[in-house]
């Protein structure tokens, strides 16, 4: 069983800057991708962000350019900079973790607010 404990998020003016950060407790050391995804009200889930532990990234198109995945693999933690924030952000991000060995698990989420 894999638990993924998120933080970071909340509140940012437009053009401001946020952090999420995501372990994944329990994971096993095989081949495995984590990453962000995003709800807003009444819109369907998408990704934000996401990356392997090869360090192979894929960025959802909205946000390419001022969101930064990284990952500390020794740690099974992933890092999103948000940059450049913008009201359309506003949803909360749920982390995600998938592998072959262990499944797919999901976070509980975390509420990320743009407004000024």
């Amino acid at each position: 069983q894999v638990r993924l404990v998120e933080s970071g998020g909340g509140q940012a003016q437009p053009g401001g800057s946020l952090s999420l950060s995501c372990a994944a407790v329990g994971a096993s050391r095989s081949s495995n991708a984590m990453g962000w995804y995003r709800q807003a009200p009444g819109k369907q889930r998408e990704v934000a962000a996401a990356i392997a532990n090869d360090g192979t990234t894929n960025y959802g198109e909205a946000v390419k350019g001022r969101f930064t995945i990284t990952r500390d693999n020794d740690k099974n933690t992933i890092y999103l900079q948000m940059s450049s924030l913008r009201p359309e952000d506003t949803a909360v991000y749920y982390c995600s973790y998938y592998s072959d060995a262990d499944g797919i698990f999901w976070g509980p989420g975390t509420q990320v607010t743009v407004s000024s």
